[in-house]
């Protein structure tokens, strides 16, 4: 089964900076990026990337040179990354949000680091790293003496943009390349497709190391609106939604969990700064269409929610679903849609064989998102293979997620096969344990996590945020067995609060196991 993405030429360099560059001469004054009550034109921002370009070239720093970023979101971590790439380099996220034991493995995952940006607030937690570090307001003044013209630098469409950090099936994190076509690309179908433009000022709400923040971070430059950034380390839900009111915010993009965060927020305050909105752009993790549907239906609400489906090793996204299609009852699953823009999916079962239509199989990605691989490198580069298609080899990415095409030719992503465990023999997807939760009277979140017993037995704990007052076990049980056998039912409930979120806004399921298992220990106890 192949579902195909439209086909649409890009330049001849299809290179992401290109299109700030061209903004910022063709409308200079316009307010490029807002930030801690500053606001920085085009023309200003593109000159200070010019000058922090000037200086990396200088150092012999350009093509194939990776540079890391460690800052807080700030006008400086947009000079920085923008200089990078001027420069023909890539830049690398160091995020100050993570751990400092995390940033310290991740340091030692990235061969070959040319060089460090970081702050006063930062520089600590990157000190143990081989590379220099520097600091764009203690070079102020060298900057300032550096030509306002970005260097004579040729990128090309293949050269590699940025790295992200993904996690490894083998503990250890992936740091993988994303190509300038395919960034080019997937913001070009974001501005082409849903009409993005001048106007379409943004507000980035999910951590810098997450995959999802760099096309976050780059879309409104690319399509010469104004990007929005809090004067926060972490994610502030008030004043988020305050900046949402006041800074004429038209797009947003973020993690699922971070949505349902921002639609609590609002319908605590009976606002409607998140219904003026035109798009929220959301994924990452399996969906809770429950915890949407009643504040998508209020009326005036005028935003359109785009569920979409994506992986760091393909440039993110690589399907989008209007959810406005969606009508409960219709498909257990919400889609998540159709293919971007010069993308392919193919679904492929174990033999790399493609599967009749409706049936289940891996997704495999494949056109112009398919990035360059894992610089680490390390067994998992296998997941970048070549595939036959009319007699010709195809380069694909495999994802490791299952799923299958409906009646509508959408994408339904079902889980992740290595997320399948056996349980008294059993192989179970935790992730339909949590739909058929989220489908129970009274539940209002639920997450499955996997942990173990003294035997080393797998067994399933269900924690879950009631809506009003606690849930009890047996109810709960009683609930899931009308649709699911015995053995997919946890051992396990736990009623919680809220469900804790990792720094990239996904739900932290190591996080809420470790608390069962303290609470456990200092005698509480369990459903």
């Amino acid at each position: 089964m192949i579902l195909q993405g439209k086909r649409v030429d890009l330049p001849a360099a299809p290179v992401v900076h290109q299109r700030f560059e061209a903004h910022a001469a063709a409308t200079p004054d316009a307010v490029a990026v807002f930030w801690a009550g500053q606001e920085v034109t085009y023309a200003e921002l593109n000159a200070k990337a010019n000058r922090f370009a000037q200086f990396l070239f200088a150092r012999g720093i350009g093509r194939g040179a990776k540079v890391g970023v460690c800052l807080d979101y700030s006008t400086d971590m947009l000079v920085a990354i923008l200089g990078t790439l001027k420069a023909g380099a890539a830049y690398v996220p160091f995020d100050p949000a993570y751990p400092s034991a995390r940033l310290q493995l991740l340091l030692g995952q990235v061969p070959d680091l040319a060089l460090i940006v970081a702050s006063p607030a930062t520089a600590g937690m990157v000190e143990t790293a081989d590379a220099e570090i520097v600091d764009l307001q203690e070079m102020a003044g060298q900057l300032e003496n550096l030509p306002a013209t970005a260097p004579d630098v040729t990128v090309t469409g293949d050269d590699i943009c940025y790295a992200v950090f993904t996690s490894g099936s083998t503990g250890t994190p992936k740091l993988t390349a994303v190509r300038h076509e395919g960034w080019f690309n997937l913001m070009n179908w974001l501005t082409l497709e849903y009409g993005l433009h001048s106007g379409s000022n943004h507000l980035v709400v999910s951590a810098f190391g997450f995959d999802l923040s760099q096309r976050s971070l780059m879309t409104p430059l690319f399509c010469g609106a104004t990007q929005n950034l809090m004067a926060s380390r972490n994610f502030d839900a008030m004043m988020a939604y305050r900046m949402l009111t006041e800074r004429g915010i038209r797009v947003v993009h973020c993690a699922s969990s971070t949505l349902y965060l921002l639609i609590d927020w609002e319908n605590a305050r009976r606002g409607d700064a998140l219904t003026r909105l035109d798009y929220v752009l959301f994924g990452g993790e399996a969906l809770k269409v429950e915890r949407l549907l009643e504040w998508q239906a209020r009326e005036g609400n005028t935003c359109t929610l785009l569920h979409q489906y994506g992986v760091a090793e393909c440039t993110d996204v690589a399907t989008s679903y209007d959810l406005g299609a969606y009508r409960t009852g219709e498909h257990p699953v919400p889609p998540v849609g159709t293919p971007a823009y010069n993308t392919d999916i193919h679904l492929l079962d174990e033999e790399l064989r493609h599967v009749a239509a409706g049936e289940q199989g891996e997704i495999c990605i494949a056109g112009a998102s398919v990035g360059k691989g894992y610089l680490n490198n390390g067994p998992e580069n296998a997941k970048f293979t070549t595939i036959e298609v009319d007699g010709q080899p195809l380069r694909v990415y495999r994802t490791g997620d299952r799923g299958h095409v409906n009646e509508a030719g959408e994408l339904v992503v079902l889980g992740r096969i290595d997320a399948q465990v056996k349980v008294r023999g059993m192989r179970i997807d935790p992730t339909d344990i949590e739909r058929a939760l989220a489908r129970l009277d009274g539940v209002r979140e639920a997450a499955v996590a996997i942990a173990y017993t003294e035997a080393g037995e797998a067994e399933l704990i269900a924690f879950t945020v009631p809506a009003g007052a606690d849930l009890a076990a047996d109810a709960l049980r009683s609930g899931l067995l009308e649709t699911l056998p015995r053995n997919m039912v946890p051992a396990h409930f736990v009623n919680v609060p809220r469900l804790p979120l990792s720094p990239h806004g996904k739900v932290d399921r190591v996080a809420l196991v470790d608390a069962h298992r303290k609470q456990n220990a200092a005698g509480g106890l369990a459903a």
